[in-house]
């Protein structure tokens, strides 16, 4: 009967001190909890600006966008649903939707390599430790922090086919029938890329010039040690360890070139005639210049859209098969 009793004790013993042991731990642990919920919402004040901006900003008129679309909305008017009305008329029956695509990718083809090439010289170039380095890389900078209506006033007036120092300086060597540039239909173009290219080439040379400084020196000296050429050393080191920023400097670019805007409107308006007409343009002219066709304009930007997001697929597939 003793053991029985004592037995009974001992379990009895040991549930109170399971209770008291629960007591103690459960302010800590609500302690816990209430720490963890304030960092919880700590770290949403900090996320909740930015991503509200970008909904009411971005999110949403994106969605509207797709939408309208759909509808023959004037701005003004009921935006009546009409289906895939606008997406047949602009297949079918718009005359400048081809041209406009056409010089959109042929404005493309020519400023992403030209653009790539550029800043990746210009890095090279400098970054090495030379005097007044600091202000050289300032200089090729400013061009992408100027007003484009100054820029294109300027370069306006350097292509000007009569009296532009460029043509003078064509004539001056030899070329006694200088390019006509931004009013001629088969230099236009080139003339808006060469402009392209020298504003931003200093913005994507930043870039690059940040891949330069993370390549560590002890491969150029080993590659130097093994005999490598110049040459060799940018094929076989720099190249390879600038994989990352030429990926995104390539999508970047083929993003930004697919949808320009302000710098053929400001230049040309398109012209002469239809030679420099874009997507982005196309899509200006429909909505503002004519007859406020948003509902027309909003399906030409979908259909942007579209083409900027399989051009950026096809990117990141090849990158990702290139890794492997």
């Amino acid at each position: 009967m003793s053991e029985v009793v004592a037995e009974a004790a001992l379990v009895e013993g040991k549930t109170q001190a399971g209770v008291r042991y629960r007591a103690k731990d459960k302010t800590p642990r609500s302690r816990r909890s209430k720490l963890r919920l304030r960092n919880t919402l700590l770290g949403w004040s900090f996320i909740a600006p930015n991503f509200i901006g970008f909904a009411l900003l971005t999110l949403l008129p994106i969605l509207a966008l797709f939408y309208v679309s759909f509808t023959d909305w004037n701005a003004f008017g009921q935006a009546n649903w009409i289906g895939l009305d606008n997406f047949r008329r602009l297949f079918t029956k718009e005359p400048n939707f081809e041209i406009a695509l056409k010089n959109t990718l042929y404005y493309t083809v020519l400023h992403v390599p030209l653009t790539m090439a550029a800043s990746l010289g210009l890095a090279i170039l400098l970054n090495r430790k030379l005097k007044g380095v600091t202000f050289f890389r300032t200089a090729a900078f400013f061009p992408y922090i100027c007003s484009i209506v100054a820029v294109a006033v300027v370069w306006n007036a350097l292509f000007h086919p009569e009296y532009g120092p460029i043509n003078e300086v064509l004539r001056f060597i030899g070329i006694d029938d200088p390019p006509r540039w931004t009013v001629s239909k088969e230099w236009a173009m080139p003339a808006v890329v060469i402009v392209g290219t020298w504003r931003e080439m200093g913005y994507y040379m930043l870039l690059y010039l940040a891949g330069l400084q993370t390549i560590p020196r002890e491969q150029y000296e080993a590659a130097s040690l093994d005999g490598a050429s110049s040459w060799q050393q940018f094929l076989y080191v720099t190249w390879p360890g600038l994989r990352p920023q030429t990926f995104f400097i390539a999508v970047m670019l083929t993003i930004g070139s697919m949808k320009v805007f302000d710098l053929v409107l400001v230049m040309t308006d398109g012209g002469p005639g239809t030679a420099t007409l874009v997507l982005s343009q196309l899509i200006w002219n429909k909505s503002f210049k004519e007859t406020g066709q948003f509902g027309y304009a909003s399906s030409i930007a979908v259909v942007l859209f579209v083409i900027c997001l399989v051009f950026t697929l096809v990117q990141f597939f090849v990158n990702k098969r290139n890794q492997k």
